[in-house]
């Protein structure tokens, strides 16, 4: 810190010794001084060499002048002022914005956005939430239901409405036909109606049907090998069932079926399916073999 001096400083020295401004050279009796790096300066010449450029007004801050500076930048007291109201920012808190000092109040005012919820200026440095070009306080944007805070959570929009996940899952997803609970993600749709892929099991045996082919009966849901075991008919041949799933053909009679692989003479085996046949009690039997009888 430099050091102001005045002439009582100065009664060791007698007439004979030089003291003078280390720049100017002028002597310094009786004058006021400022010592610095060892040498003095009169109070001209020190204020040329030492003192910093008000930004502001771009004059010398004098020695004796309250300098006040940010980011490197040097004001008077009385020239570090708010750009828009003027006001002082000696003891404010205040923003830059391009150069130019705002207060708080200015700076808000023009360039911080203000809570859709509340209407208050969302103030810098204050912890908020930005969507679809508007901003919230973090307090402020709350879940449409249980209007709690949803802060940092994931959030589903809905129109002009904000539904934390577990409370729009509750509103709006749909919900399992079997269990009566939502559907989160997933899941079968089955006569229009939405299933969880571990509910939609055969209505026998309980195995899952998603992505296996079924069928139904009395709108139940069967896996083929329930339904052909419980509804199909039988084969005449072979006694198992005959579902016509898969692009399965078969050969009907009378109250007889046949798998078509199955349609065959019963006494020379010949294939029947196309050709003329005729019945003999439970036997079906070919043109030749009948005429052999």
């Amino acid at each position: 810190m430099s050091n102001c001096h005045t002439r009582k400083d100065l009664r060791k020295i007698t007439m004979a010794d030089r003291f003078d401004c280390d720049n100017c050279k002028e002597s310094l009796y009786g004058r006021k001084y400022i010592q610095s790096d060892e040498s003095p300066y009169c109070i001209p010449c020190y204020d040329s060499l030492f003192s910093n450029t008000c930004d502001e007004c771009k004059e010398l801050i004098g020695h004796d002048a309250r300098e006040l500076f940010y980011e490197d930048r040097h004001y008077h007291e009385h020239c570090f002022r708010c750009f828009r109201c003027d006001r002082s920012l000696a003891d404010e808190p205040f923003t830059s914005q391009d150069d130019a000092l705002l207060c708080n109040d200015c700076y808000c005012n023009e360039f911080s956005s203000k809570c859709v919820a509340c209407d208050k200026i969302v103030m810098p440095g204050t912890r908020k939430l930005e969507y679809a070009g508007s901003t919230w306080h973090e307090g402020c944007f709350i879940c449409h239901s249980c209007e709690q805070p949803i802060g940092s959570k994931s959030f589903i929009p809905d129109k002009d409405e904000h539904y934390c996940v577990p409370c729009y899952e509750d509103k709006f997803a749909p919900r399992c036909t079997r269990c009566k609970k939502t559907l989160a993600k997933g899941g079968v749709t089955y006569r229009d109606e939405p299933w969880h892929k571990e509910c939609f099991v055969c209505t026998s045996c309980k195995t899952q049907l998603a992505g296996q082919h079924f069928t139904s009966r009395d709108d139940s849901p069967y896996c083929l090998k329930c339904f052909g075991s419980l509804y199909a008919k039988k084969c005449e041949a072979c006694s198992k069932p005959i579902t016509g799933f898969g692009g399965g053909k078969y050969i009907s009679f009378e109250d007889r079926q046949w798998h078509q692989p199955c349609f065959t003479c019963s006494q020379c085996s010949v294939s029947l399916v196309g050709a003329g046949f005729f019945p003999d009690g439970e036997r079906i039997l070919c043109r030749d073999c009948h005429s052999n009888l």
